[in-house]
């Protein structure tokens, strides 16, 4: 089979670069494209130089549009609001849209629903198979252990990061809800600031620290009487979440438009 058609949308950031890195790195994958916003210092130039090597005969467009028409799949782990602008094109052309950024609102994910009518969309709030693996421990756990145990999500990442709690404490949040049979919304408790009285029964708290250079690291405590059992994944290199980027866009290939997340890619189970 002949290696599929890829892009990278945001080239120029620290996780654009480690997604070309994955792509280049793939035998499966072909890079075809790549995007930077209006007026950036890469807009129009060859981005083998942009990177500080030799030219590769790659322009750094501006013009979404063309990429994905070339495109049989984009990787974007842009921002809420652009990858929800990513979704539309991706359904006209057909794509396959791999979504890492993360911090969507309620109504933002309604667009990937309506544009997964027409393209397949893998969607992540981490594409790590290790959180995944735990976001499946996490569900198992939960629906194991009775309302009696508290759960708490406590996560860490770098200074640069601008959403809180993190798309892979929300994961995990989801995970640990569905174990209970409950809805994540009805029990979610992410900001605990003064006097805010005892402890819900069966809710379920989110802590973000945010510092230096984390990568990330998630840790899911259950907390009973007498006992804590605490699920942890540490990760430190994000090169692990553009090769997953890249398994999700070569698993999606030729799949029926939906959307799917790493658990589908996996074969982790719901």
């Amino acid at each position: 089979m002949e290696p599929m058609n890829v892009s990278v949308l945001g080239c120029s950031g620290r996780m654009g670069r480690m997604l070309i890195r994955a792509v280049d790195e793939n035998e499966g994958a072909r890079l075809v494209g790549v995007t930077e916003r209006e007026g950036h210092d890469w807009a129009g130039r060859d981005l083998g130089t942009c990177l500080g090597g030799p030219e590769r005969g790659l322009k750094v467009e501006t013009d979404p549009l063309e990429v994905f028409a070339r495109s049989e799949a984009v990787l974007d782990f842009t921002t809420p609001a652009a990858s929800v602008a990513h979704a539309e094109l991706a359904a006209q052309a057909r794509a396959v849209h791999v979504v890492g950024a993360t911090g969507h609102e309620p109504g933002q994910l309604e667009k990937f629903t309506a544009a997964a009518r027409h393209t397949a969309i893998v969607r992540a709030g981490n594409m790590s198979l290790g959180v995944n693996l735990l976001a499946a421990l996490t569900r198992k756990v939960a629906a194991a252990l009775d309302a009696d145990f508290d759960i708490e999500i406590v996560e860490s990442h770098h200074r640069m990061k601008i959403d809180a709690p993190s798309g892979t404490a929300l994961m995990l949040g989801e995970a640990a809800a569905a174990g209970r049979g409950v809805a994540l919304d009805a029990v979610a408790d992410c900001g605990r600031d003064g006097e805010t009285g005892i402890r819900a029964r069966g809710h379920i708290g989110f802590a973000a620290l945010r510092g230096g250079d984390v990568v990330g690291e998630h840790d899911v405590i259950f907390a009973g009487t007498g006992e804590r059992l605490i699920l942890r994944h540490i990760a430190t290199d994000r090169m692990l979440f553009a090769r997953g980027a890249v398994k999700a866009a070569l698993w999606a290939r030729g799949r029926k438009p939906g959307e799917y997340d790493m658990m589908d890619v996996l074969e982790l189970g719901k």
